[in-house]
């Protein structure tokens, strides 16, 4: 097998986000070409330097775990930062809309019992999130070398948004749609700037949370 078919194939069995697999087979051919000049240089003809080189460089069915695995850690990498910043700002920006855009005094007196109790469920299942994107962060970085199966913490990672997305969207929908909330605060700007922000954040927190379920299902 020549470089460019080897290359192909690894490319074809990879699955991951595109900058890291780009830069793992460019990474890959550039280690396969050094070889086959150097074989070259010593007299082979240039088809069968390429094949010495991939012959030494293993099979793509043994070379390709490896990579998988990184990449499948590089995924779950990038849903953790998401979380770990995008949980928190999207606190931030809700917390800045109930100060200084708050509802009417006489309708948020009369809430219900229950506004402040799903109100504070909502922040702990946000911040325990935002949390566990951090941790797992760091996990699958520094701490990738005392975890044997990075494809567990990722996996977990994207388990854990399809989980708190549905959660947090009901309890979003409860305390921003009720009629205790005045309805012009509902068409204020700050609302909606709060809302567009949430939806990004839930829209792009889904991609990446079903990449990494359905990249981990690759054992």
């Amino acid at each position: 097998m020549l470089i460019d078919d080897y290359v192909t194939e690894l490319r074809r069995s990879l699955s991951g986000p595109y900058g890291p697999k780009h830069d793992m087979v460019v990474e890959a051919r550039d280690s396969l070409v050094d070889c086959a000049e150097a074989y070259e240089a010593e007299g082979l003809r240039r088809a069968d330097a390429e094949r010495r080189a991939v012959e030494e460089f293993g099979p793509v069915q043994e070379v390709a775990p490896g990579y998988q695995e990184e990449l499948t850690a590089s995924a779950g990498r990038r849903l953790g930062l998401l979380l770990f910043v995008s949980v928190p700002a999207t606190v931030l920006a809700w917390g800045l809309v109930w100060n200084f855009a708050p509802a009417d005094p006489v309708v948020w007196e009369s809430r219900p019992s229950w506004f402040m109790p799903a109100s504070r469920l909502l922040d702990v299942i946000q911040l325990v999130t935002g949390l566990y994107g951090g941790l797992a962060l760091l996990a699958l970085g520094r701490g990738a070398r005392w975890i044997p199966k990075a494809r567990l913490v990722t996996r977990s990672l994207g388990l854990a948004v399809w989980l708190m997305l549905p959660l947090t969207s009901l309890l979003g929908l409860m305390l921003s749609q009720g009629w205790y909330v005045s309805a012009s605060m509902g068409l204020s700007l700050p609302v909606v700037l709060a809302n567009l922000m949430t939806y990004a954040c839930a829209g792009l927190q889904l991609y990446c949370a079903t990449r990494c379920v359905r990249l981990t299902r690759r054992a």
